[in-house]
């Protein structure tokens, strides 16, 4: 997996029937084993229950590539208490099983963020899905709010691009009101949250037949998993969890400390090594070095942007550097980066981090514009974020949750179930997955999970950050544990050879 992964937080006319599912789903319920007929490989259109799919070609960014899927969009009330009021078209597509004819539970991807659209974001995680494919069919919905589900898509703030940089309160309730006027033309705010997506999820399952689902949730897409678990266990079979977000989690809580924590255990390994340590010494205290000049001096600096080459110009203060270096965080190989470029802006040279902060920016810049993640956060935790002077001391400071008050402060919130926060209790088949040095969703989110779990297992990738489930032999494991439904016969022993990235000591490598 690339530098994509830090998405996750966090993202598709009918010619000729060959063969209609329609006919063939009639009064299925989802339970009765054995495959689908054969779809041939050069369908133009296929038709699982009552929905009606195309063949098309989903794009890739930054690529001429594409993949074949089959296409449809899916009518949802806006707002079910009131459905006639507003109409949403969701956008669905179907990635075939490499088999001719593919077992009747349908894989879904639950792409993260909030914001994440999980059309755009399949050719992203398609290589991790790929065992699973060999004899699963594999759904994708973009949630209400993205991609090609009526996107929550918010204007740009005017004058500077804010790139290096961060909004204090004021401006980010600008921000805010701005973004709001843009998606009252055409969206409730109230109506897109967690459960209302979970409606949308089972209306469609119902649509294609009432097939049993087997949820791949990412990051935020682990909440919509097990909320969808809570309201509609028949119909899942199965639930793979990757960097879970536990239901009693108020996002935003605890991202200071869970910051902090990654950092410095993915420091101590450099200071395990010699060779680390006798090139950048504490990284730790060369990062607060830095982080405390960027505070009294911001810097502005030219670069050459790494993808296009085209001259650009960064301006970096304190708040752009700690939200660079929390998505550094994300992954090992850029892990492995930071205290090389920590150590080359104290010596005045920002060139590594402008290029890291470009390639995030563009691989973040769809999520940063899409307000899902306020309809989300605003409707189902703000009320719940107390103050937490411990964290007046961490790298992030008090800023995300001071930042999410004033913007909640503006945007309209919906509701949330009584039992929302309650956690997950269920004897489905269960598979969690966590990294080591997550700076997002640690392991303990995970242990926390589990308990509630009677066939469930976690596994801790020794070394590994946010989203792991495209790692190493986790492809295969999921794909057996999805095939069995036994999470505890899993032989995972190949989760603890992948280990961390080792750092860089120059621009060579780290070393050998």
């Amino acid at each position: 997996m690339n530098r994509k992964r830090i998405l996750r937080v966090i993202g598709f006319p009918i010619a000729l029937a060959l063969i209609g599912w329609g006919a063939l789903h009639r009064g299925w319920t989802g339970n009765e084993a054995g495959h689908r007929a054969v779809v041939a490989p050069d369908a133009k259109a296929l038709t699982l229950g009552s929905v009606h799919f195309a063949a098309c070609e989903l794009a890739q960014k930054h690529s001429g590539a594409t993949t074949r899927a089959f296409c449809a969009r899916f009518a949802v009330p806006e707002n079910r208490a009131d459905p006639a009021r507003r109409t949403l078209e969701l956008r669905v597509a179907l990635i075939r099983s490499d088999a001719p004819a593919a077992d009747r539970d349908i894989v879904v991807f639950l792409a993260g963020g909030p914001g994440q659209s999980a059309i755009d974001t399949w050719p992203q995680v398609a290589a991790a899905f790929a065992p699973l494919r060999k004899d699963h069919d594999i759904l994708l919905v973009d949630q209400r709010g993205t991609g090609g589900s009526n996107a929550l898509d918010c204007p740009a703030p005017g004058g500077d691009d804010g790139r290096g940089g961060a909004p204090d309160a004021a401006e980010a309730g600008r921000h805010t009101s701005d973004c709001l006027a843009a998606v009252a033309k055409h969206a409730d705010p109230r109506e897109y949250t967690t459960t209302a997506a979970v409606e949308d999820l089972e209306a469609v399952r119902a649509a294609l037949g009432s097939p049993k689902l087997d949820l791949v949730g990412v990051s935020y897409g682990t909440r919509l998993a097990q909320q969808y678990m809570m309201r509609h266990p028949q119909g899942v079979r199965s639930a793979v969890l990757d960097s879970v977000v536990p239901n009693t989690l108020v996002l935003g809580e605890d991202f200071a400390g869970n910051l902090d924590a990654a950092l410095k255990a993915d420091f101590a390994l450099c200071l395990k090594q010699p060779p680390c340590t006798k090139a950048f010494g504490d990284p730790w205290t060369s990062l607060i070095r830095l982080r405390d000049r960027l505070r009294a001096t911001p810097q502005t600096w030219d670069y050459r942007d790494p993808v296009t080459f085209l001259p650009k110009q960064l301006r970096l203060d304190e708040a752009g550097f700690v939200r660079l270096v929390r998505f550094f965080a994300y992954t090992p190989e850029s892990s492995a980066l930071l205290p090389l470029s920590i150590a080359e802006g104290l010596r005045g040279n920002f060139t590594p981090l402008a290029g890291q902060e470009q390639l995030i920016t563009d691989d973040l810049g769809d999520l940063s514009s899409n307000a899902l993640q306020l309809s989300i956060a605003c409707s189902e935790d703000a009320d719940l974020l107390t103050a937490r002077p411990q964290d007046a001391g961490t790298l992030l400071g008090t800023r995300l949750a001071d930042l999410l008050r004033a913007a909640c402060a503006v945007w309209p919130h919906g509701t949330r179930p009584a039992d929302f926060h309650s956690p997950l209790a269920t004897a489905t088949p269960v598979l969690i997955l966590e990294g080591e040095l997550d700076p997002v969703t640690p392991p303990r989110y995970g242990e926390e999970v589990v308990k509630g779990l009677s066939n469930g297992r976690l596994l801790i990738a020794r070394g590994q950050g946010h989203n792991v489930i495209g790692r190493g032999c986790i492809p295969r494991l999921v794909r057996e544990f999805v095939d069995k439904l036994d999470p505890r016969t899993l032989d995972a022993g190949c989760v603890d050879a992948l280990g961390p990235t080792p750092a860089f000591v120059d621009f060579n490598g780290a070393s050998p």
